[in-house]
């Protein structure tokens, strides 16, 4: 099983060049990817230009959004930014994608909530015409660059509820677990997923990654749970629970990637929750 890394780029405040600094270290470590968590209505980088600036300082860790909120944004616009963002990158993007649950984030972005699921589909199917190199429409001609990868970025898919595993089967290749879940849980869902996958005729298995927050060093449980109890307030008494979940050991950290790899997972990210540049090297050491 692959090990990757998040960015720092959602932790607020942190110095841009810090996040770019990160980027350099792991691009230079064993870790397989770069991932980063997206927003709106918060202080954090966004994540497509965070992932272009990372790009521009590492040569070969993958760059993964995980996940990116896809319906917050206008689809050929999206379809553009990842194509060119391949490109840039010599082929490493994958896109983690889901419908998203803050509602402010769709106010914000004056996109309706309630039909964000129909959007996101129609989003897949337009984005994979793009990347394919397809006229738009009748009045609207090819949309490049090409993608590096043909046919377009690696497409993961989240979210627990039916509908989402079903999207896996219909759009992606892969499907991408959110933080804090058991592995157990995580391998029961991805049953349903290659379940679906089967049904819909499609061959191999489906990708399996998977994450979890962790903190590391002196009082990490403690200076981890400031990042997590801002960035999870809308959930009110229940994110005290994410906060119990950081991995804030280097044995419940390789315990972690134990556990995961023996449910299958192809690649599990250790997203942080502090912005020092020691966790990189931190988390590096917990990597067999």
């Amino acid at each position: 099983m692959k090990v990757g890394i998040g960015l720092p780029a959602a932790i607020p405040s942190v110095p841009s060049h810090q996040v770019l600094e990160w980027a350099e270290r792991a691009d230079n470590d064993r870790f397989s990817s770069l991932g980063i968590i997206d927003r709106l209505v918060y202080p954090n980088h966004e994540s497509m230009i965070t992932l272009a600036a990372v790009a521009a300082v590492t040569k070969r860790v993958r760059l993964m959004t995980t996940i990116l909120i896809a319906p917050l944004r206008n689809t050929a616009v999206l379809a553009k930014q990842a194509a060119t963002l391949d490109r840039i990158s010599g082929g490493r993007l994958t896109l983690g994608l889901a419908i998203g649950r803050r509602e402010d984030d769709f106010l914000a972005a004056a996109v309706p909530y309630k039909t964000r699921a129909r959007k996101f589909e129609e989003q897949l199917r337009l984005m994979k015409k793009i990347w394919s190199g397809e006229d738009v429409g009748e009045s609207v001609g090819r949309i490049g660059p090409p993608p590096v990868q043909v046919g377009g970025p690696e497409i993961l898919i989240g979210g627990y509820s039916s509908a989402a595993i079903s999207r896996v089967s219909r759009f992606a290749d892969g499907y991408i677990a959110g933080g804090g879940q058991d592995p157990q849980h995580v391998a029961s869902i991805y049953k349903s997923v290659e379940d679906s996958w089967k049904a819909a005729g499609r061959n191999g298995r489906p990708r399996l990654v998977c994450a979890a927050y962790y903190a590391l060093g002196a009082n990490a449980a403690t200076r981890g749970s400031v990042f997590i109890r801002n960035y999870y307030e809308f959930l009110g008494p229940m994110v005290e629970n994410i906060a119990k979940g950081i991995l804030s050991t280097p044995s419940a950290v390789k315990t972690a990637i134990k556990s995961f790899s023996e449910i299958g997972a192809d690649e599990f990210v250790l997203w942080p929750c502090i912005p020092d540049l020691e966790q990189v090297d931190l988390a590096s050491k917990c990597v067999d």
